[in-house]
């Protein structure tokens, strides 16, 4: 197969699944795995970059708050929020970086994320049921969906807005709620993962390492940018009149597949 066609390939994947809670970074490893590719993790991180810049126009009125109205206090009350999640995040993250953590490429792990979380939702969507939810993003929601965001990190499979959103919907927070707030803070988490990649690989090449092919680079960030768009303006309205119960079984489904393939 043409290098350029699994490029597209991984391009379109990144792009449905980044921020649609069935894990981005497991179905890319998985895809790898089936078509036989290895990409660097330089690749994987700065085509979810491309991914999560494509949605920001999909948030108007937020980002009109933070732009022209951020005097507001419930406007800095937001921001602070998501800067204090993203601060979490970044430094427990940096602490693995340095200590040379890898993402897991076995497949096996992912599907027992890609179970687990599947899963969850289920069972989460079940607790739910005739119960009011709220949209106030408060304290606990916060710290809960940075540690979302780390075990997302850690374990591959588990998905970055699967693992948020299960956590802030336990504490109560309503869906489209819960949804906005993820993706809003998963924006400065990725990019800055990408950005620390990227010098990385420019100022600390690694020895012996294959050079990146930056035009493969560019053409599956273009490719997930526009899918990403597509697909999140779909799921912003999907969860309006419905639950995460579609994606908890797709999940299950996707796990037990990977059981029996790889047997």
């Amino acid at each position: 197969m043409p290098d350029w066609i699994a490029v597209v390939i991984l391009g379109i994947i990144e792009g449905i699944t980044e921020f649609i809670p069935v894990s981005s970074t497991g179905h890319l490893l998985l895809a790898e795995h089936l078509l036989k590719v290895h990409e660097s993790d330089l690749f994987n991180i700065v085509i979810q970059c491309g991914a999560v810049i494509a949605v920001l126009p999909l948030f108007p009125q937020r980002i009109y708050k933070f732009v022209f109205e951020w005097r507001q206090k419930e406007t800095q009350d937001y921001l602070l929020k998501m800067l204090t999640a993203f601060v979490i995040t970044g430094a427990v993250g940096f602490v693995l970086v340095k200590k040379g953590f890898r993402l897991e490429e076995n497949p096996v792990p992912i599907a027992w994320a890609l179970l687990i979380g599947g899963v969850a939702f289920l069972a989460i969507e079940w607790w739910l049921r005739g119960k009011k939810m709220s949209n106030e993003i408060t304290w606990p929601i916060v710290f809960a969906v940075a540690v979302g965001q780390l075990i997302a990190a850690v374990f591959p499979g588990s998905s970055r807005s699967g693992s948020t959103i299960l956590l802030a919907l336990l504490l109560g927070l309503n869906r489209p709620a819960a949804t906005e707030f993820s993706f809003l803070v998963g924006i400065p988490t990725m990019l800055a993962a990408g950005g620390l990649t990227i010098f990385k690989a420019l100022h600390h090449p690694v020895a012996n390492a294959p050079h990146e092919n930056w035009r493969m680079v560019l053409l599956a960030t273009v490719i997930a940018s526009v899918v990403s768009f597509i697909a999140v303006k779909w799921l912003l309205r999907y969860i309006q009149t419905h639950t995460f119960n579609a994606f908890g079984w797709y999940r299950i489904a996707l796990a037990i597949a990977i059981f029996v393939l790889m047997r």
